[in-house]
């Protein structure tokens, strides 16, 4: 799976409900994606192409190459 090189951040699975007449009538799982992007990034002294994810791009952990 894609994960930030960053944080660590990856996919996280879970529960959707389906919610009719005030109660829980189903259940199906969902996958939340965390918001990465593929960037050229400057890591140890050499440009090299990275996923990472957009909260670690806007606060700067990542120098861009």
């Amino acid at each position: 799976m894609a994960k930030c090189v960053c944080c660590g951040k990856e996919t996280t699975f879970g529960k959707q409900l389906s919610i009719t007449r005030s109660h829980i009538s189903k259940r199906s799982t969902r996958t939340k994606k965390p918001n990465l992007r593929r960037v050229k990034a400057i890591i140890n002294g050499e440009t090299r192409v990275v996923s990472v994810c957009a909260k670690c791009l806007r606060s700067g952990k990542i120098v861009r190459a």
